[in-house]
């Protein structure tokens, strides 16, 4: 048999073939997930990231008709649950509650990160930020953002935030570089551990997640000058922006989303982006996220390629505010 008709041959056998891969590549992303999901929350019961997360967990499920179960494995600043992410099998099974820490934070604070951020994961998309707030005791001087600036250059005003080279930090680096001011950084375990201080007058402020001290803002026992977000929460409108507070351009919060492991098939993504936007359309999820403070993510942040190009704005930025910080990784 000659050549070309060989060649002529096999190019009739590919073609027919091509259905039936089609058919069959269809046919698996029908199917998908055959079995429950692994939604790992790399931090501990309890804290943003865990109960944002069992509500994406909650909305999947419904979306996908199967069951999503959340794994808290926590450590290192939410290190070792990323690892465990990135090594996973590539195959849509084991997914990862995504935040500041593991994503934006941790490459300029840990020497030893055992994962890259921004190569060995695929983005799905985002579910809602907590903006970060400058929050006062009720006993200080100021008010605003300029007699907060104004107080911290005449003495020490101390204020405190979930860690060094934590993401509220990073914040407040990033605050006194764009306002001159001399705040004072106190850094605590945890934005929890911070507000018995802050309420007693240990400290003089805090700059933390919004939703974390609104009961002290609402009781009078603490107040916020100003808000990290691009609009006035629903939650407490008395609080203005730190845009409109003088700040240009300042926003900053926590985020949370979901991403696979790099390599996970782009229909099995396309599947799970649509599963986390049903679900982030369920009243009683957004609802939930909005009691908690947070800003439900927008349209385009919903989608893998809004929440990919998030990540890496987020991720500069935080190299920006670990350099005005003087961290350096360890």
């Amino acid at each position: 048999m000659g050549s070309s008709r060989r060649s002529v041959l096999k190019a009739i056998a590919a073609a027919s073939a091509l259905p039936v891969a089609l058919s069959i590549s269809r046919g698996a992303l029908a199917a998908f997930p055959e079995r429950p999901i692994r939604l790992v929350v790399p931090f501990a019961p309890g804290g943003n990231a865990d109960i944002t997360g069992r509500l994406i967990a909650e909305g999947l499920s419904q979306a996908l008709g199967s069951p999503v179960v959340v794994e808290n494995k926590a450590g290192a600043g939410g290190s070792i649950g990323a690892v465990e992410v990135a090594r996973a099998a590539p195959d849509g099974y084991t997914l990862l509650v995504g935040s500041n820490g593991p994503l934006s934070v941790n490459p300029y604070v840990q020497a030893k990160l055992g994962y890259d951020p921004q190569k060995d994961f695929a983005p799905i998309g985002m579910a809602s930020i907590t903006p970060h707030a400058l929050i006062v005791n009720a006993g200080v001087p100021a008010r605003t953002v300029s007699d907060i600036v104004a107080l911290s250059k005449k003495q020490q005003v101390t204020v405190g935030t979930s860690g060094v080279g934590s993401a509220t930090h990073l914040t407040l680096a990033r605050f006194n570089a764009a306002t001159g001011a001399n705040l004072v950084h106190v850094p605590y375990k945890g934005g929890g551990a911070l507000l018995p201080d802050l309420v007693a007058g240990v400290i003089q402020g805090a700059m933390t997640e919004f939703s974390s001290a609104l009961a002290f803002h609402r009781n009078g026992k603490a107040r916020y000058i100003a808000v990290a977000s691009p609009a006035r929460s629903s939650q407490a409108p008395d609080v203005p922006t730190m845009i409109e507070s003088g700040v240009k351009d300042f926003t900053a919060g926590s985020f949370i989303g979901i991403l696979a492991p790099r390599g996970t098939p782009a229909d099995v993504i396309s599947r799970l982006e649509g599963a986390l936007a049903k679900g982030l359309a369920v009243p009683k999820i957004t609802e939930r996220m909005r009691e908690l403070g947070q800003d439900v993510a927008s349209a385009e942040q919903r989608t893998a390629s809004g929440f990919a190009a998030f990540i890496k704005q987020d991720y500069e930025r935080a190299g920006e505010a670990a350099k005005l910080a003087g961290l350096k990784p360890e």
